[in-house]
């Protein structure tokens, strides 16, 4: 199978939105009827999927942005993961294609407005053919939803992709009402055990910064491997290990 359409392109310079005093610009594939070996090829180079289009950064004078990938066959749950876990044992969750519904577009409304406050990330409501074509458009056959529920309210979307190697982190929101339940770490272990019971080596999770609190807190995440440069399409990826960084 061939994607029916590629077009590449490239955003202007502008503020970048994880770094005070730094700037950004982005590269853009967007890619209709992706193939999967293309996309699982994409993802390993590190760039990221949001509907149709697949992104990285490209930044002057700037390589901040790591692609990091969890070693999920290595992975051992600590004790705090187990309490993490045994915390959400009523919380239920379904996997599925990705859909859009009003319990979606509600619960993405209330978890930003709860991010604008505690963290003061920039809110914009989305519509629901902006979210649609965020995050169900391109799903294919790989992309899928991960639902959360508590006593049969949603508490949590998860999107991932699911890779012959292993699964993509896309996004994740929750109910900050059950924020008590750590569903985000929650939902990070459920990717761990999914991939690990599907026999799946890995579990990318796009990037991270160390000097961002949004995105730092993926290394805590051990084992895992960065990616080396920015390589194309074709040259291969090579991932380092945390011994080799």
């Amino acid at each position: 199978m061939k994607p029916s359409r590629i077009v590449e392109f490239s955003t202007l310079e502008a503020k970048c939105a994880y770094l005070k005093n730094k700037r950004m610009r982005m590269e853009y594939k967007f890619i209709e009827q992706c193939p999967d070996i293309l996309s699982q090829q994409l993802i390993q180079r590190g760039w990221r999927r949001f509907g149709e289009y697949y992104s990285r950064p490209k930044c002057n004078g700037c390589s901040e942005c790591l692609s990091l990938r969890i070693d999920a066959s290595s992975y051992r749950f600590s004790k705090s993961a187990k309490r993490t876990i045994r915390k959400n044992q009523r919380t239920k969750f379904i996997v599925q294609k990705p859909t859009i519904t009003i319990q979606h577009l509600n619960l993405y409304e209330k978890y930003h407005k709860h991010m604008e406050a505690k963290k003061g990330w920039k809110h914009y409501s989305l519509s629901p053919n902006s979210y649609h074509e965020l995050y169900v458009s391109g799903s294919m056959k790989f992309g899928k939803e991960i639902l959360y529920f508590v006593d049969d309210k949603l508490v949590g979307v998860d999107l991932v992709d699911f890779l012959a190697d292993g699964l993509s982190s896309i996004y994740f929101f929750y109910d900050p009402d059950y924020a008590h339940l750590s569903l985000g770490r929650f939902s990070m272990y459920q990717q761990i055990y999914i991939a690990q019971t599907n026999k799946l080596p890995w579990v990318y999770l796009g990037y991270y910064v160390e000097k961002c609190p949004s995105l730092s807190y993926k290394a805590d995440y051990e084992p895992y491997e960065i990616l080396k440069g920015d390589p194309t399409l074709k040259e291969p990826p090579i991932w380092i290990t945390q011994k080799e960084l």
